[in-house]
């Protein structure tokens, strides 16, 4: 069947994902292959204080993401979209959303990129006996009941960003079991929210006398390959503004971008791993046990099948790396020298690559934004030397590069040295790894593993959203995730891998221990500027 004849047939499946700076379609066939796709740029806002996004710019941004799948499929195939085989949605995970009865928000969404929630989060780990993140959803309810903020009595539900589009666009009030594990932490045992850890928490908050407990407001939770609802006739019109869209399409359970992550890297299984690095980066390792206690650096979360995963999460990547680039880019405009920007990046890193091990002494701090991982509430982006360092260019780069990850290797030292976390497999996915083999490079010597890149990798959590729609709508033979991801998805599937060399391990680890010396002045400039 040619594509053409999937889109027109309704066999097609749509995968929708909201990123931090762009929201990306995915059109898939029967074999799982992309052939279509639309985007829409957006950036969150600081309000009052607070990293948002508003609700119009969540449904422009939909709508007109959709919009341009559209036209892709008209140029393409010169035909409309009218029905699906399935549709996904999925999201940066955690935030926290809140709405009344009547679906009104009753504060602006508060993304993950907050870090107010200190407070919460400390008391819940310690209650919980677990490690709660600063942005998880439950940090940020119980931060709200602490601040006394007047919305918590008229809540009726809570949810995360894909939790929202696809309640609005179903009527059905429920999470995919990875993103619901950075809502509340999940029991492996029943694949639901941890019992005991709901029950302390409504005792927990008893006092306060509030109209509801935690079981009234929560998302249900559903694993992978479950149903979720369909398209309404409401849904249908809002997402797609042109009417051609028909109601009745079966959605798959919504999920968190660190679940598409697994699924377009095919790390699902135990003993695989992933890392996604972006504006944000976060590894993911799927584990045969559980850890031997909690570590405040390790959130644990679930894999969309429901299985253990080691997370850790760091709110800052390639954003300052971005932004140093785009100075050599003006400098290219100021020359006259015509822009590629493609070509700015592969030099600038390939570059890098020529630099010293150890940066030359060189130390560079992304933190746009704190970062819990080293105890920064706030950010400052810093670039730090000493007048005996080995300045160059290329020492420059190797410094912002490894400081992208750097934070990374801090937290998953603690999975690899203290635990003794086996894995088979780590592939990278993401904007660090687009330029060949650079990315890769640095981030093998980070953890002192060998990384894979696979070329379907750079699909991303769209193209994971739209697998997860295909699990539950083409699995006839009712395979469980990994095997379905094996026999259909990744069959023959050839990654390319870079080991790391005993001189970029040495290299990055004694960087490492002078940027952790280092974060003094990163703490120095948040507290005086």
């Amino acid at each position: 069947m040619t594509a053409k004849d999937t889109i027109i047939q309704g066999k097609a499946i749509l995968g929708i994902e909201f990123g931090s700076t762009r929201i990306k379609a995915v059109l898939i066939d029967e074999n799982n292959k992309p052939i279509a796709q639309g985007n829409h740029e957006w950036e969150n806002q600081l309000v009052d204080g607070l990293w948002t996004y508003s609700i119009d710019a969540i449904w422009h941004g939909v709508q007109d993401c959709y919009a341009n799948l559209r036209k892709d499929v008209l140029a393409q195939y010169g035909c409309e979209i009218h029905s699906l085989a399935a549709l996904g949605f999925s999201a940066m995970m955690h935030g926290y959303m809140a709405f009344d009865k009547a679906q009104n928000i009753l504060v602006p969404f508060r993304t993950w990129r907050n870090t107010n929630t200190a407070k919460a989060a400390a008391e819940l780990s310690e209650l919980f006996v677990y490690n709660i993140p600063l942005r998880w959803s439950i940090s940020h309810l119980y931060q709200c009941i602490l601040n006394g903020e007047e919305h918590v009595a008229s809540i009726d539900f809570i949810t995360t960003l894909a939790g929202y589009v696809h309640w609005q666009l179903t009527g059905q009030k429920v999470l995919g079991i990875g993103d619901a594990s950075g809502v509340l932490p999940i029991d492996p045992a029943t694949r639901n929210y941890d019992a005991t850890m709901v029950d302390k928490f409504n005792k927990l908050i008893a006092p306060k006398g509030l109209p509801w407990t935690l079981n009234d407001i929560l998302p249900k939770v559903l694993l992978a390959g479950q149903p979720a609802g369909t398209l309404t006739e409401e849904g249908a019109r809002k997402l797609d503004v042109s009417g051609n869209l028909k109601p009745g399409v079966p959605l798959c359970p919504p999920e968190g971008d660190a679940g598409t992550g697994m699924m377009a890297t095919n790390a699902v299984k135990q003993r695989t791993g992933n890392v996604s690095a972006g504006t944000s980066s976060f590894s993911m390792i799927v584990l045969e046990k559980d850890l031997s206690r909690p570590y405040e650096m390790i959130d644990m979360v679930t894999t969309p099948d429901g299985s253990l995963v080691a997370m850790v999460h760091c709110n800052n990547c390639t954003s300052d790396l971005n932004a140093w680039v785009n100075i050599f880019k003006q400098y290219n405009e100021l020359m006259g020298i015509p822009v590629d920007m493609n070509e700015i990046y592969g030099r600038l890193y390939n570059c890098a690559l020529t630099g010293d091990a150890d940066c030359g002494g060189l130390l560079a701090y992304n933190y746009f934004s704190g970062e819990p991982i080293t105890g920064l509430a706030e950010g400052r982006p810093l670039f730090v030397r000493s007048a005996t360092d080995n300045f160059s260019l290329a020492n420059f780069m190797r410094a912002n590069l490894y400081a992208s990850v750097g934070v990374l290797k801090i937290g998953n030292d603690i999975l690899f040295n203290d635990e003794k976390v086996e894995v088979d497999r780590i592939t990278g996915h993401g904007g660090l790894f687009k330029t060949k083999g650079v990315g890769q490079r640095v981030l093998a010597a980070a953890i002192n593993s060998p990384i894979s890149v696979m070329e379907t990798a750079g699909e991303g959590g769209a193209w994971g959203i739209a697998l997860l729609g295909a699990f539950m709508a083409n699995n006839a033979e009712q395979l469980n995730l990994a095997d379905w991801l094996d026999a259909k998805v990744f069959a023959g599937a050839v990654g390319e891998e870079i080991k790391p060399t005993a001189e970029d391990v040495e290299g990055f680890n004694k960087w490492i221990e002078a940027y952790k010396k280092g974060l003094a002045i990163e703490h120095a400039a948040v507290e005086n500027k």
